[in-house]
């Protein structure tokens, strides 16, 4: 017990119990799923089901869910309520249940014993509050419909109609059935993305941010909006292998925000470019997050087969952030940062010459080797820590008990993509059990009149609200099973239909009104989260437009002809720096009036790719027709300004 500031007496396990039990279930949690990945029980003679080991996860998941994230906001010091305890303590009992007694269950659950009712009532009532917590109140309203459509179905009219569903029918299947809670979205949370978790933990503890900030320094910074551009280089770099734009703003953005502001950018801009560089590292190759790995799982494609298809769409992104803050800089007068400030590139690359050779070896054994993703993961952790200890980044070698820390932070920095993963398990049970599976990919066809480009909005929009808080992959799996196979029965590609919706579930995070890297940026600079969050809209302006663009041309996938390919990559390039141009509002001077809609109808007819549509092509020939003329007008005007004497 604990007395408030008010004088009432607070109830609840005090926080250094708390921490205590949260750091035994963290560690448990993480060396279970490093044993299961390394085969130590099949080393030790131990058979199990896959399902006992994902109830055990979950049961840790769920326990450090309500010890550490509150219904309400409080102190971190203040007391954890009695009833998130017990919740935790119910969520962690009910899933080790099913993890002891699955061998007998799994054959006795079509008959619906109590036992199993009341379990299954327990981890489905449980995930829900924890989804609350973690990712907010969109996905819960989600689960709710579905669950009042799976017992209301058979009432609706024909078009919506479904069988009838008993209520302890619907708690057991969706707690205990290999296609609901306890499926692949969760086996593949698991086994996939916390070994990259684990890796992203320990990259930053060994001093793996500092080193892509100080070697995007030694790159970018004396270019003019050096400091932009350090935070872009550098936010790419750490984001593609961390997974996450809010831990990538606050692992990079601590150096480069400050840097921005410093060189004269605005505090709100400063945020934006911090947070859109952050975010896009996830759709980054060679690991853009763990996200590559999840969409090869879920469309049974090789590896390399994501890498390559994301590489064109990245390469935009970047692009057109690159030109947006390089003529920002030179609207504002913003030069590169002084030579004394910045480290060189030979000794930066001396330091830490063998942060790129764990991603490397990584890659290489998944591609060409047949390494398992997850086994990957680990080896990747391992030499980080062989090096570090070693080695050292400037000599500074990461004690042994903060690498142990950082290991068994990775259970905490879990919990988001657990829960999410058991919430989008209850999804997929119900529209399995329902059948709205496909009834839903029926009536978003219908709903869209058989438009491509306006189904492609609604899964555009959906995915941002969906999005709204939710790490990338947690919204990624989402998608994937509710949106995705309406795009794929539309007639686009399986891969540009993942494409699209991972994208999108991207750009939730630097869209209002949540904006969560934003906010994150936002915090850092000292400003506005809204505002931060409205500039970094506008600075990555093309990032809503490209994924339009590879849905319905597969060239920006990497599909087709070479010469096809190019082209497209091309004329969308100079589309971009067209459109930043008519954003921006400056080229080598100012633009102004018409001629920025003039660059911005420019720039798009060159961004739609020449196999669209019919006739596409043209669209090029006249946009690079409409630059080509605005260019000229430009730098004619800019030559007769500067030889007209000043009176």
């Amino acid at each position: 017990m604990k007395i408030s500031a008010s004088g009432r007496l607070e109830r609840g396990v005090p926080a250094p119990l708390r921490n205590t039990v949260s750091l035994i279930l963290q560690a448990l949690l993480t060396l279970t799923v490093i044993g299961w990945v390394l085969k130590i029980p099949l080393y030790m003679g131990w058979t199990f089901y896959n399902e006992q080991f994902l109830a055990l996860i979950l049961g840790f998941g769920l326990g450090l869910a309500f010890l550490l994230v509150r219904a309400r906001p409080s102190p971190p010091d203040a007391p954890t309520p009695w009833i998130d305890a017990i919740a935790g303590l119910a969520g962690l009992i009910a899933c080790t249940y099913i993890a002891i007694r699955y061998p007998a269950l799994v054959n006795e659950v079509i008959y619906r014993p109590l036992d199993a009712v009341i379990i299954s009532a327990l981890i489905v009532g449980l995930i829900i509050e924890a989804t609350r917590r973690t990712a907010g109140l969109t996905l819960v309203i989600v689960v709710l419909v579905l669950f009042l459509y799976a017992l209301t179905g058979h009432l609706l009219p024909d078009t919506f109609v479904s069988r009838p569903i008993d209520f302890t029918r619907l708690l057991v299947y969706l707690g205990m059935d290999t296609n609901a809670v306890l499926g692949q979205t969760l086996a593949i949370a698991i086994i996939v993305v916390i070994p990259f978790t684990l890796m992203g933990q320990i990259l930053a503890v060994t001093g793996g941010s500092q080193f892509f900030a100080d070697l995007a320094m030694a790159m970018m910074g004396r270019y003019r909006g050096g400091s932009a551009k350090i935070s872009v280089a550098g936010s790419a770099l750490f984001g593609m292998i961390s997974g996450s734009a809010v831990s990538n703003v606050a692992a990079v953005g601590v150096v480069t925000i400050p840097m921005m502001k410093r060189s004269g950018f605005p505090s709100h801009t400063a945020a934006a470019i911090e947070a859109v560089g952050s975010t896009g590292g996830q759709l980054a190759p060679p690991v853009m997050g763990a996200t590559a790995f999840l969409m090869a799982e879920l469309l049974q494609v090789s590896y390399a087969s994501v890498l390559i298809a994301a590489f064109i769409p990245a390469f935009l992104y970047y692009l057109a952030l690159f030109i947006q803050v390089d003529l920002a800089a030179a609207k504002l007068g913003i030069k590169g940062e002084p030579m004394d400030r910045l480290p060189a590139l030979k000794e930066v690359l001396r330091h830490g010459w063998y942060f790129p050779i764990p991603f490397v070896i990584l890659v290489l054994g998944i591609m060409f080797y047949g390494v398992a993703v997850e086994y990957a993961a680990l080896q990747a952790s391992a030499l980080l820590i062989i090096f570090n200890l070693a080695f050292g980044y400037k000599k500074q070698r990461t004690p042994i008990k903060e690498l142990l820390l950082a290991a068994i932070n990775t259970g905490r920095a879990s919990i988001d993509i657990l829960i999410i993963a058991g919430a989008a398990g209850l999804v997929i049970g119900t529209l399995n059990l329902t059948g709205l599976a496909f009834g839903l990919t029926l009536q978003l066809l219908a709903v869209s009149g058989d438009s491509i480009l306006i189904l492609l909005l609604m899964t555009a929009v959906i995915a941002i609200i969906l999005g709204m808080g939710m790490p990338t992959v947690g919204v990624y799996i989402l998608l994937a099973t509710l949106i995705a196979p309406a795009l794929i029965e539309a007639g686009i590609s399986p891969m540009a239909s993942h494409m699209f919706v991972m994208y999108f579930g991207m750009m939730s995070m630097v869209t209002p009104p949540v904006a969560i890297a934003a906010f994150a940026a936002a915090n850092i600079a000292g400003c506005d989260g809204s505002k931060a969050g409205w500039a970094a809209t506008r600075v990555g302006w093309c990032s809503y437009i490209v994924p339009f663009l590879f849905a319905l041309s597969p060239s920006l996938l990497m599909e087709g002809t070479m010469t096809s390919v190019l082209w497209t990559v091309t004329t969308a390039s100079v589309g971009i720096l067209a459109g930043t141009v008519a954003v921006v509002g400056y080229f080598s001077t100012a633009v102004n009036g018409g001629y920025r809609i003039l660059f911005m109808v420019a720039g798009l007819l060159m961004l739609i790719p020449a196999d669209t549509f019919s006739d596409a092509g043209w669209t090029d020939v006249v946009g690079v027709i409409l630059m080509a003329i605005l260019t000229g007008l430009h730098f004619l005007n800019k030559k007769r300004e500067a030889a007209t004497p000043a009176t």
